[in-house]
């Protein structure tokens, strides 16, 4: 998918539409210590005792079966201003197989 170098988009900074320079970071993995994480969960007290616990309590699944890996990644911009430079992130990706910059 062809993009162009510089996109007009609103800036909050500026709070106006201004010129904006697109660039393309990698995508992180998400953190080991993230909110989800079912170690934190346990030393938290979660997923211990007796009654409901929630998605917890649900036995393990037993006919698993290994799913195909998506062929595309979402796009992961930064967007920066020519007026005052600072940097703001897109807030939806959309999936494309190759992002390319022209003039």
């Amino acid at each position: 998918m062809k993009l162009p170098k510089t996109i007009k988009r609103y800036c909050p900074k500026c709070k106006k539409h201004t010129a904006h320079k697109i660039m393309q970071s990698k995508k992180r993995a998400p953190s080991s210590l993230s909110r989800g994480s079912k170690v934190r969960a346990r030393s938290r007290g979660r997923a211990r005792g007796v009654g409901n616990l929630g998605r917890y309590s649900k036995p393990a699944i037993t006919k698993w079966k290994m799913t195909g890996k998506k062929s595309t990644k979402k796009t992961d911009f930064r967007f920066e201003c020519s007026v005052c430079k600072k940097m703001h992130t897109q807030r939806k990706g959309f999936r494309a197989k190759k992002i390319e910059f022209a003039q």
